[in-house]
């Protein structure tokens, strides 16, 4: 069984964006020859996620109107977690989109249902963070 491992490296030029990370995926894949097995692609940071949805901008738009309503950023005095800190609102919109996906790899692809990609939610933006994606198999 292979195993492979690399970071990539993101960073979000606003506080809270959504960067499709399907292709860089892709591309870790092809680099590690595994034709069958899994991928897992996980964020390395209490404010970031990663998740798969559909690519389209609507949609990512209702998810920080809807994160938004969950967990506002603001006022940052509402967060017992804010203090040196005003980040309380990445922490709980990163636990609601989660910190990993797994994909199964087949013939040397993500095998993907129709419209999924992969995404990297960052919700505490302006500084470098990495996602690690591990991949198994033969």
């Amino acid at each position: 069984m292979k195993s492979y491992r690399k970071e990539l490296w993101f960073s979000a030029p606003t506080r809270r964006a959504f960067i499709n990370i399907t292709d860089p995926v892709q591309a870790c894949l092809e680099e590690s020859g595994v034709r069958e097995g899994l991928v897992l692609v996980n964020a390395m940071h209490i404010t970031a996620s990663v998740f798969i949805n559909d690519n389209e901008s609507g949609l990512h738009s209702d998810f920080e109107k809807w994160l938004e309503k969950l967990a506002p950023e603001k006022p940052y005095s509402q967060y017992a977690h804010n203090g040196y800190e005003d980040n309380a609102d990445a922490h709980l919109k990163r636990t609601i989109m989660g910190r990993e996906v797994v994909v199964a790899v087949s013939e040397g692809r993500l095998d993907f249902g129709p419209w999924e990609q992969i995404f990297y939610g960052e919700f505490d933006g302006k500084r470098r963070k990495r996602v690690l994606v591990k991949i198994i198999g033969e």
